[in-house]
């Protein structure tokens, strides 16, 4: 018995309804893995934006200012000041009041655990620009190697924007306090980790443009010097 054969027309038609099933198939097989392996994938996330660089011997501790309610970040560096890491320990902080601000509280936080107030210098700044503000106190004091202390979730963008703010010849590592709002571990779990990372995800992408711009202009000044004297001078 002779098969009957398709139409041209609709031999085409039924291989794209095969195909498209196919690609169906294909994708609710995907995000099924997915949703099966979300947890893992969403721990590598969090474990891989937090950084903790090796710590050696420096000549100062920078705490980053707007320190949590717990003061976990005057905790970690006063551990690392008691480890005789570094002789001196910079309270950085907002000026709420022409006469104390945040760096106040956060000399009190440290005193209580057991950093002496004589080793305590307070930096206070009106200022978002808080790495160029703590950059222009290293470079005074003759400063090679700093500390930098922040919040577990913050490391990553603060350790890219001192190393940008800082001169090369200062070294600077940083470190993570632990906070009690962002576990890298389940970080998913709780809105406000969530509001956390993805306010240093957008506030990363803000920093490499900012230096992105920064490197751009900084290039540009080396061929407005090589212009001819009348030209620069109308420029200026």
């Amino acid at each position: 018995m002779k098969r009957r054969a398709w139409p041209r027309g609709q031999r085409k038609q039924h291989g794209g309804i095969i195909g498209s099933l196919i690609s169906v198939v294909f994708l609710v097989v995907l995000v099924g893995l997915i949703y099966l392996a979300r947890h893992p994938i969403l721990r590598f996330v969090g474990e891989s934006w937090v950084i903790d660089d090796p710590l050696e011997r420096a000549d100062a501790i920078l705490v980053l200012s707007d320190d949590n309610f717990f003061a976990d970040r005057s905790t970690r560096a006063a551990e690392v000041y008691r480890q005789g890491l570094a002789p001196i320990v910079v309270a950085s902080g907002r000026r709420l009041r022409p006469y104390a601000g945040i760096s106040e509280l956060m000399e009190h936080d440290l005193v209580e655990r057991g950093v002496s107030k004589d080793k305590i210098v307070k930096v206070a700044h009106n200022t978002r620009e808080e790495a160029r503000e703590l950059a222009q106190v290293a470079v005074e004091r003759k400063w090679r190697k700093v500390i930098v202390v922040t919040s577990n979730y913050h490391t990553r963008r603060a350790r890219y924007i001192f190393r940008h703010a800082f001169p090369t010849r200062v070294s600077v590592r940083v470190t993570g306090a632990r906070d009690g709002d962002f576990d890298p571990d389940r970080w998913w779990e709780k809105r406000v980790s969530v509001k956390e990372l993805a306010r240093e995800f957008a506030g990363m992408v803000v920093a490499m443009w900012e230096v992105r711009e920064k490197d751009r202009l900084e290039m540009k000044i080396p061929s407005l010097v090589g212009l001819k004297g009348g030209t620069l001078q109308q420029i200026v």
